[in-house]
């Protein structure tokens, strides 16, 4: 995989944050781009990056980029994606893959037609503990599943004075905090149980129709450490908080709510799955523990060790026992699986991080919720081609 090399496309929170994880597994990355020339420049030099290119077609001509790392604003994603798919580039990108099922099918077909490896980086399921959850509910260890429940859930946005480009509609998609943050839950719920929702009743509400727009961009979470800033009233139309109840193919059922207005949570997702022989929990501020219920013996909380977890969660971790791996960890586990089926060669096989096939079911789910809201009934949602 050291022959492999990668440019970031993006420059703000995540964009460094890819750099981080791919340096960390191994992967060279040749550049960075930004919005014009010079942000690219800068952010190569702050990042220790031999390159900042000017332009978008400028990584796509370079023959030493072997893959591209979307991390853009998501109105880019299908155009750019779609650009190095053609270009025979491997893509991974952030979710949500595109901006409706329409192009996120697009997507599908062309990654298929490119013979490329290309993945939505839902990069949390690669949390060790929750790939020991996949592998206990998939082994049947919990018995029959009867329902998941969970919840993803934010504070940055707790002020009207908090602002970002991801509030707006024609940036960020029809759905934000849903599509946001609500899909990485969804992802993680499928990844874990294997059930696929086949139907959804949802709530949305925003909790501040008018947000006060500083001059100026800020950065994602950066509102809450940035000098305040002259404002002008923005009307905003995306959900701050939403509720959605889940219908899963077999019977099972769950329920799931996100916000990205409740004070004191930074960054908290939370699952928990009932099963007819046991049940299982999970929240990320605590993310190298996972509690075990029981009905006849005492409940179990498993501590992150990889001699005591199986072979799929022994295979995300890199440290012992005691040595606690986070957030920027699953970036690296992520981008491990995805540039090993790279160096596999095989993309028949059914890789372990989330393929654009993914991407799409969960932007198909993302349009069933909204549906439901605005219809204020149970809709079902569409079977992925």
């Amino acid at each position: 995989m050291r022959d492999l090399n990668a440019v970031v496309v993006g420059t703000g929170f995540i964009g460094p944050v890819h750099v981080e994880g791919l340096r960390r597994a191994g992967i060279g990355v040749r550049g960075i781009l930004g919005s014009n020339a010079e942000a690219s420049q800068r952010s190569a030099n702050t990042l220790g990056l031999a390159r900042g290119y000017a332009s978008f077609d400028d990584v796509l001509r370079d023959p030493e980029v072997h893959s591209v790392h979307l991390a853009t604003p998501n109105r880019h994603h299908h155009a750019m994606a779609k650009a190095a798919l053609t270009a025979r580039k491997h893509v991974l990108c952030e979710k949500p893959l595109a901006m409706t099922s329409a192009e996120s099918a697009e997507l599908v077909a062309l990654a298929r037609e490119a013979g490329v490896a290309a993945g939505v980086n839902y990069n949390l399921r690669f949390y060790p503990l929750c790939q020991e959850a996949a592998e206990r509910c998939q082994s049947g260890a919990l018995g029959e599943i009867f329902h998941v429940c969970g919840s993803y859930v934010q504070d940055w946005l707790l002020h009207d004075t908090d602002y970002n480009w991801r509030v707006l509609a024609e940036e960020g998609g029809t759905l934000r905090a849903v599509a946001d943050i609500g899909t990485h839950w969804l992802d993680m719920a499928r990844f874990i149980t294997g059930l696929e929702v086949e139907a959804v009743c949802a709530d949305l509400q925003t909790v501040y129709p008018v947000r006060k727009r500083p001059v100026g961009e800020v950065a994602t979470f950066g509102g809450k450490v940035e000098t305040q800033r002259d404002t002008r009233p923005i009307a905003i139309t995306t959900e701050d908080y939403g509720a959605v109840l889940l219908r899963f193919a077999g019977g099972a059922r769950g329920s799931l709510w996100v916000s990205q207005t409740t004070a004191g949570r930074k960054n908290a997702l939370r699952f928990e799955v009932a099963g007819s022989k046991q049940s299982l929990a999970w929240e990320s501020e605590r993310p190298n523990e996972m509690w075990l219920g029981n009905r006849e013996r005492a409940n179990e909380v498993l501590v992150r060790d990889p001699g005591l977890v199986g072979g799929a969660a022994r295979a995300c971790m890199s440290v012992p026992g005691g040595h606690n791996e986070g957030f920027p960890d699953t970036f690296k586990q992520a981008f491990r699986a995805f540039y090993g089926s790279i160096a596999a060669g095989d993309f028949a096989v059914a890789p372990r991080f989330a393929t654009f096939a993914d991407g799409h079911r969960e932007i198909l789910l993302c349009e069933a919720i909204l549906e439901s809201h605005r219809q204020q009934r149970w809709v079902s949602v569409p079977v992925a081609a």
